[in-house]
C-alpha cells in the first residue's frame, strides 16, 4: 500500500498543479507547464520566437498568435516538451508540458471498471472523453458526426 501511495501522490499533486496554474509565462523556467486536455492555454514569451517545437504533438499543439504570444492546446492525457528558439537559435522556452483531465462541471459515472462521462453546466450531457467506456465513447461520436452531418446537409438547401 505504501509504494502504491508513493506511486499516486505525486500524480495526485501534478494534476492540482495543473489545475490550478494561472497564466504561463516564460519565467515559469523550471516547472511543468499545465493544460487540460481540450483546453487552451496563452503562453507569453519575453522575446521573439522563430522556432517551436513540439516533442509529442498528439499531446499538445501550439499556435503561434504572434511572435511573443503563443497558445498551447490540450490534445491527450500525457506528458512532452516543447521548445522555443528564438532568431539566433537561442533558448527561449525548454519545458514540459503535462496534458491532463479538467473535472470541473462534470460527472463521472462508474460502473464496475466502465465510465461514462458527463458535462454538467447545469444540465448533464454525455461528452466524448478520453478514457471512457469504449462503447459509450463511441455512441456520442457516431451521434455528433451525424449531428453534423444533419446541419451540414440543411445548410446546403
Amino acid at each position: 500500500m505504501t509504494s502504491c501511495l508513493s506511486r499516486v501522490l505525486p500524480l495526485l499533486a501534478l494534476g492540482v498543479a495543473v489545475l490550478c496554474a494561472g497564466p504561463v509565462r516564460a519565467a515559469d523556467t523550471g516547472d511543468i507547464l499545465g493544460v487540460a486536455v481540450d483546453h487552451a492555454r496563452i503562453l507569453q514569451i519575453d522575446r521573439p520566437a522563430a522556432t517551436v517545437i513540439v516533442g509529442n504533438p498528439a499531446i499538445v499543439d501550439i499556435e503561434v498568435l504572434s511572435s511573443e504570444r503563443l497558445v498551447l492546446t490540450g490534445k491527450s492525457y500525457g506528458i512532452t516538451n516543447v521548445v522555443i528558439l528564438d532568431a539566433g537559435g537561442e533558448t527561449i522556452l525548454d519545458e514540459q508540458v503535462a496534458v491532463q483531465t479538467f473535472e470541473a462541471n462534470t460527472v463521472r459515472v462508474f460502473r464496475q471498471a466502465n465510465r461514462v462521462t458527463y458535462a454538467c453546466a447545469p444540465k448533464c450531457e454525455p461528452t466524448v472523453t478520453i478514457g471512457d467506456n469504449a462503447d459509450a465513447f463511441m455512441q456520442a461520436t457516431q451521434q455528433y458526426a451525424t449531428r453534423q452531418q444533419m446541419a451540414a446537409d440543411a445548410a446546403k438547401r
